[in-house]
């Protein structure tokens, strides 16, 4: 059984978290943004979304996929009982005084800008992710913990051996095609609020956990065959930005979205799996930054957009804004204030977070 803790998934769910953010700040400078409840731009960027494009496949499926790997290692000291406690406290609790308190305010600041009639306005918002997250865990525990009480079966021997060829991981994309061809959803990228954006975030979290419980062979795979992965996938996002809709389906664009995914692994298990303070830093905010993000965001788009100044310095101001303005309120309110940080998915105390800081700069300085 995996008892080494994963640096490089850590990493991997920080730099998609921060990618989370460019993403929906991009979102304001587009025609479309209003059509999904986000402040527009009246100057806009749209050359900003052809990087987008080729990050709107993968983002939300992988932070899936990560999210299941993270259930393998919670599993790793807790009965299901005991597991089921963690996660509400970790994710039901921030999900429920998210969508009471959180998503209300980016909207009150929506409604500001436009001069409508104030009103609180409930919702889950981008918090969704988390509610569809819980259900998972609810649902797919008891198959987890059989799985991981018969770690010496024939079936995790068997998909040890599958994950360590090359197409191994890549085969895991027919369920994602099962999930596109049953759901039929308008555009691949429409997770939010979606019946596609659910299953196909259990089919990602389902076989997350799977790849870690099958041992090292999947990681060995995608390390070694991680450029593989990322030039089909760049193969791929350049058929379907040229719009070959013929050879470009949402079926093909499941393929993409696993080699995006893959390929990222495989540099994050080969470049990223090792300690650092940052790291420990950063892994503790990232969850709080994500939670409050689409208000800190919001609160830039009102004081930046009416500026005279041209609209991609609009955007980096927006984004300075928003990534500075979440660190401030996390390191200075949500980190420090007791009775904030279980409801920002944050332990109630911060004496195992310092001593946790602490022993990984001794970490670092005994393998330096």
């Amino acid at each position: 059984m995996t008892t080494q803790r994963r640096y490089d998934i850590d990493w991997i769910r920080v730099i998609a978290i921060a990618l989370l953010l460019i993403y929906h700040i991009a979102i304001i400078f587009q025609p479309w943004a209003l059509f999904i409840g986000f402040i527009k731009s009246d100057q806009l960027l749209e050359d900003l979304w052809t990087p987008m494009t080729m990050l709107n496949v993968w983002r939300i499926p992988l932070l899936f996929y990560v999210s299941g790997m993270g259930l393998y290692f919670a599993m790793r000291k807790r009965q299901i009982k005991g597991l089921i406690i963690e996660r509400s406290k970790r994710i039901l609790l921030p999900f429920i005084f998210g969508c009471i308190a959180i998503t209300t305010l980016h909207m009150f600041i929506f409604q500001k800008y436009y001069n409508m009639p104030l009103s609180y306005y409930y919702g889950s918002s981008h918090l969704w992710f988390l509610g569809h997250i819980f259900i998972y865990v609810l649902v797919l525990s008891p198959l987890f913990y059989y799985l991981k009480k018969h770690e010496d079966s024939l079936f995790r021997k068997t998909l040890s051996t599958f994950m360590s060829y090359a197409l191994g991981p890549i085969m895991v994309s027919v369920f994602f095609m099962l999930e596109v061809g049953l759901v039929k959803p308008q555009l691949f990228e429409l997770y939010a609020q979606t019946w596609h954006g659910f299953f196909i975030g259990f089919v990602a979290f389902f076989f997350g956990f799977l790849f870690v419980y099958s041992g090292t062979s999947f990681w060995k795979t995608v390390s070694k065959w991680k450029w593989l992965y990322i030039g089909i996938a760049c193969v791929l996002y350049a058929i379907r930005y040229s719009g070959f809709e013929s050879i470009s389906n949402m079926y093909i664009t499941t393929l993409e979205s696993n080699c995006w995914i893959f390929g990222v692994f495989g540099l994050g298990y080969h470049y990223l799996n090792k300690p650092s303070a940052l790291l420990t830093y950063l892994s503790q905010a990232a969850y709080p930054v994500y939670i409050i993000h689409m208000f800190v965001l919001y609160a830039g788009a009102y004081l930046i957009l009416p500026l005279q100044i041209h609209p991609f310095l609009k955007f980096l101001s927006i984004s300075l804004f928003t990534f500075i303005g979440c660190f401030l309120i996390y390191e200075f309110i949500l980190k420090r204030i007791k009775i904030l940080r279980p409801l920002f998915g944050l332990k109630w105390t911060i004496s195992k977070q310092l001593n946790t800081v602490s022993n990984t700069v001794e970490l670092r300085k005994t393998n330096s």
